[in-house]
């Protein structure tokens, strides 16, 4: 099975603007296009309370022709147009799926951040983490997040094994960023965030990069909008990740970063495994 997960940063803008920021936007979709991929994450798609729209649908259509698409958007009382994820997956898959709560605090339950896909031995489940925002003035309710969606995943995994992935919004280690000196107070690089991503893998999981690669520097998934020159000199983080149970590790083939060419922000991620 072969599947992608990639934070597009508004489905809208990446479907029908006609920035140069869409148009490579687009040239990534292409990309994903030729891959293939058996079943599609999403996150960030923005899109309004009542989901993708008609023109929407019909872009994705045209895209993946062979997919179906299932969305959960943030509702109110959340903020409109926030956060938001979306899977497509191949017609003949037809998983069971769900729009998990977890008890999370503020309106992060309401915010459309978790999407669960029921095998009838695995579960495929993707998020897009809560980040703990400018002066991080989210990182207490960041920190219950991350406690909560633990306890989440290690009850799918008692169950049968889980392949999760998604933005966790955490660079775990400091070989997971460029510049870790600089960025140790900073939003996703706080102690206490990295500490909530070891205890998730403690529950029984595999950051699967590292698995299959080893210590390997300077790779990564995101590189700031705000430097120009921050994809140019690589100065990135590493905070989307796929991981699988303990158990399933070893049926994993390849875990790696797709390239998303000139385009800033996050680039998709692969996963292959015998499941």
């Amino acid at each position: 099975m072969k599947l992608i997960s990639w934070n597009i940063d508004s489905l809208n803008a990446a479907l029908t603007s006609d920035s140069a920021r869409a148009l490579l936007s687009r040239s990534v979709i292409d990309t994903l296009v030729a891959e293939d991929a058996d079943i599609i994450a999403i996150q960030e798609t923005k899109l309004s309370a009542k989901g993708p729209t008609k023109k929407h649908l019909e872009l994705l259509l045209s895209y993946f022709p062979n997919h179906v698409n299932v969305w959960r958007s943030s509702q109110e009382p959340a903020r409109k147009g926030y956060a938001g994820t979306m899977f497509l997956y191949k017609k003949e898959l037809n998983p069971i799926v769900s729009f998990p709560e977890i008890d999370a605090p503020t309106t992060m339950d309401f915010e459309g951040r978790i999407i669960t896909l029921e095998f009838d031995d695995f579960f495929v489940t993707q998020v897009y983490t809560p980040n703990a925002g400018d002066g991080l003035r989210r990182l207490s309710d960041r920190q219950v997040w991350d406690a909560k969606y633990a306890d989440y995943l290690a009850e799918l995994d008692q169950q049968k094994p889980v392949i999760a992935t998604g933005d966790y919004n955490v660079a775990h280690r400091e070989i997971d960023l460029a510049n870790p000196s600089s960025n140790r107070h900073s939003p996703g690089f706080t102690d206490e965030e990295r500490q909530g991503f070891t205890n998730l893998l403690d529950r029984g999981f595999t950051d699967t990069f590292r698995y299959l690669h080893g210590d390997i520097p300077n790779v990564y998934t995101w590189w700031a909008q705000r430097s120009k020159t921050s994809k140019i000199n690589n100065t990135g983080w590493r905070i989307d990740y796929w991981l699988t149970s303990n158990r399933l590790a070893d049926r994993v083939s390849k875990s790696e970063m797709i390239s998303s060419g000139e385009r800033q922000d996050h680039t998709p991620i692969l996963l292959e495994i015998n499941i």
